[in-house]
């Protein structure tokens, strides 16, 4: 029913007038930050069609081509929370499931897109703060579905989306007598430490992992027989939507997107990856510094969660989550940062730039919410930086977006500038005006 609701939505936002794509826009004047390359002071940007024609220094404007002063201000690529559940509502009851999280163990053939809310509120307030596009993603037992890459902006979902099927989300089993705690919190409740987190005896935490790598194991090996069986023209089996959406992954297009936190999950994850000869990204993966070399030499992305965070341990070092961005990118390791969560993209440029002061280099900071994450997710040749051919995403500031004083003050989408207002500027301009 709560498909049915959304689609619903989409068909009625549909009907309103959009913005139309094919404007053309001449930034000037601005300090270029292109994140491939070098700063371009006292630059410019073409913008036709939502791509990006031009960049460089004096470009003329073209006839019909509205200019736009951004003299004394920065123009950055838009950010990209490459790990979230954004768009994807949150039911008021506490009773009913979420569609961020999924019912069953194993569910590759359902689509975060199909779910996307495009008028939800935390879109805008996300935008707003200078986040373009994001990896939406489901959550749940083993494997979850499949992740978008969308724009934040669009009155449909087939509007918003940039990539339909960027991964399917494999959470990898896990002995855990203390859970760990979600990233996906309220802005109201406290956050949480494992230890803060009621244990599960041993042999229960084992039982249950052992059941749930056996489940993975034998719907690996169903699958990949139906596949090996199609490809070879044997005996028609059944068609199985599960193993259909597997087909991708077997084939090397498709990666799995492997939430693996600990050290014995990371090395467990890389192993069953091997032998599976598939592809994947290590999502959220806490004790990746435990194992560097490792990652390293099976050239292995990772997308961490967010850098503010509590030590998972109480014997882990205060500054745990700090460091480790750092260390990845002396170990010459493909990484972005990631919020993991319902509404905290707005905080991704928070998230990279708390890791500069604990060695990860300022460049490399922006990068981690840009360039590495549209790499990560084969969309570098689209974007995650200022070159020409790549998609207008754009967003325009009076200084650092890495800083929390900073304003951002124009935002471009597929090259077309969209508008600044949330709920929270509305509420906060609202209260604001009491005496």
């Amino acid at each position: 029913m709560r498909y049915i609701l959304l689609f619903m939505l989409a068909g009625s936002l549909a009907g309103q007038p959009q913005p139309q794509p094919n404007s053309a826009y001449l930034l000037r004047g601005g300090t270029i930050h292109t994140i491939s390359g070098p700063v371009i002071e006292n630059g410019s940007i073409l913008i036709r069609d939502g791509k990006i024609v031009g960049v460089g220094k004096d470009l003329p404007a073209p006839e019909g081509v509205t200019v736009v002063d951004v003299t004394g201000q920065q123009v950055y690529p838009g950010m990209i929370d490459s790990g979230s559940m954004l768009g994807l509502p949150d039911s008021a009851s506490p009773d009913a499931a979420k569609d961020a999280t999924e019912l069953g163990g194993i569910n590759p053939q359902l689509r975060a897109l199909t779910a996307v809310n495009p008028g939800s509120d935390a879109l805008e307030v996300s935008r707003a703060n200078g986040v373009t596009s994001v990896i939406t993603m489901p959550d749940g037992d083993l494997i979850s579905g499949q992740l978008a890459m969308i724009h934040l902006d669009g009155g449909t979902n087939d509007e918003m989306a940039v990539l339909p099927s960027a991964g399917i989300h494999l959470r990898f089993p896990a002995i855990e007598t203390t859970p760990i705690p979600s990233h996906d919190v309220n802005d109201d409740e406290e956050p949480k430490t494992a230890v803060d987190i009621e244990r599960i005896p041993f042999s229960e935490a084992l039982e249950t992992y052992l059941a749930r790598l056996n489940e993975l194991n034998k719907f690996f090996d169903d699958a990949r027989y139906y596949w090996d069986s199609k490809r070879k023209g044997a005996q028609v089996l059944p068609e199985n939507r599960k193993f259909e959406a597997m087909i991708p992954v077997f084939e090397g297009k498709t990666p799995l997107f492997v939430t693996a936190v600990r050290e014995k999950e990371i090395r467990e994850a890389i192993e069953f990856a091997d032998r599976q000869k598939i592809r994947i990204i290590l999502a959220d993966p806490y004790e990746a510094y435990k194992v560097l070399d490792l990652i390293k030499a099976h050239n292995i992305p990772v997308v961490l969660g967010p850098t503010n965070t509590l030590p998972l341990d109480r014997d882990d070092d205060y500054d745990r989550s700090f460091t480790t961005p750092g260390e990845l990118f002396k170990a010459g390791i493909k990484f972005s940062i990631a919020s993991f969560s319902t509404s905290r993209s707005r905080n991704i440029p928070y998230e990279a730039g708390a890791a500069v002061a604990y060695g990860l280099p300022h460049d490399e900071a922006y990068k981690a919410v840009s360039l590495n994450a549209a790499e990560i997710f084969g969309l570098s040749k689209k974007l995650g930086s200022i070159d020409e051919g790549k998609v207008a995403d754009l967003i325009i500031t009076d200084g650092d977006p890495m800083e929390a004083r900073t304003q951002l003050k124009r935002l471009f989408i597929n090259g077309k500038p969209v508008d600044l207002e949330s709920r929270q500027k509305m509420l906060y301009e609202k209260y604001m005006k009491r005496k």
